[in-house]
């Protein structure tokens, strides 16, 4: 057993707080130390001192995008005529597909929430995306 001040690890800590840590966990944070003064180093030695967090306006640009309204308005419209064609679909492809692309759900995890063979769902999926397509060709 190791035993570390959190005072030297945590600087808003003001009184000394000691606590005893297994030598596996001591031995980690002591090598994240030398990897995070092994990095300071680096970008002292290469003078790699540059952020985007200088207030002008760089960092927000590149983050947040802002979209013209011709932009907003095509997104808005192919939005529309996806929701039609979803709309036009069997409840089961439907709500499959609204699963595996809007809320990001694996096939197999689909299958186990409804009981069904994972099978059936990419089937089904299959055909809903077929049968979309089919919709949005004829718009």
């Amino acid at each position: 057993m190791k035993r570390i001040n959190l005072r030297d690890m945590y600087p808003f800590i003001k009184t000394d707080v000691w606590i005893d840590l297994d030598d596996e966990v001591a031995q980690e944070i002591r090598r994240f130390d030398l990897n995070e003064s092994a990095y300071k180093l680096r970008t002292y030695r290469h003078r790699a001192y540059y952020s985007l967090d200088r207030n002008d306006g760089i960092e927000q640009d590149i983050l947040f995008l802002s979209i013209s309204p011709e932009e907003y308005y095509e997104r808005k419209l192919s939005n529309e005529q996806l929701y039609a064609a979803m709309c036009r679909l069997p409840e089961k492809s439907f709500r499959r597909i609204y699963a595996h692309f809007f809320l990001g759900m694996s096939k197999v995890a689909i299958a186990q929430a409804e009981q069904v063979d994972e099978r059936a769902v990419r089937k089904s999926i299959e055909r809903g995306l077929k049968q979309m397509a089919q919709f949005l060709k004829k718009m």
